[in-house]
């Protein structure tokens, strides 16, 4: 089959781009048009003169408590932190199941009773392990 070159609006040729070629184009255009703005701000922006207040640590705009924050974080909230992510991205797994799942099988029923098992299985975990006691406690 043949295929007829197209032509636009004046009579003149157009060729077809291919989709991840526009899509480079739009993505330049995007980054171009975010730099040249930055750099305008840089050269037209205010320049602030670096006082000691401005230099001072940002706390919610209460005086800062301590001269020196130099304390670590204790490591039982890196737990927490971890279980926390972890159950975050098993609900977006849920969503993604729920919208993949659209004839609903016994297979897909089976494969979201596996995942519901693994979820119940941490969360059993995570109660014997009192992880969140520790925090709390």
């Amino acid at each position: 089959m043949d295929e007829q070159p197209l032509t636009g609006s004046g009579g003149s040729l157009v060729l077809p781009m291919n989709q991840y070629a526009i899509f480079l184009l739009y993505l330049l255009a995007i980054l171009g048009f975010v730099g040249f703005t930055l750099l305008l701000n840089r050269l037209l922006g205010p320049k602030p003169a670096p006082t000691a207040a401005k230099l001072e640590p940002f706390e919610c705009g209460a005086t800062p408590i301590q001269t020196v924050n130099v304390r670590a974080i204790p490591i039982k909230y890196y737990g927490v932190a971890i279980v926390f992510i972890l159950f975050d991205l098993e609900t977006v797994f849920l969503f993604i199941w729920a919208l993949g799942a659209q004839p609903l099988s016994g297979l897909m029923l089976l494969i979201f009773g596996i995942f519901m098992a693994l979820l119940v299985l941490i969360l059993l975990y995570v109660w014997k392990a009192r992880l969140v006691e520790d925090i709390t406690g």
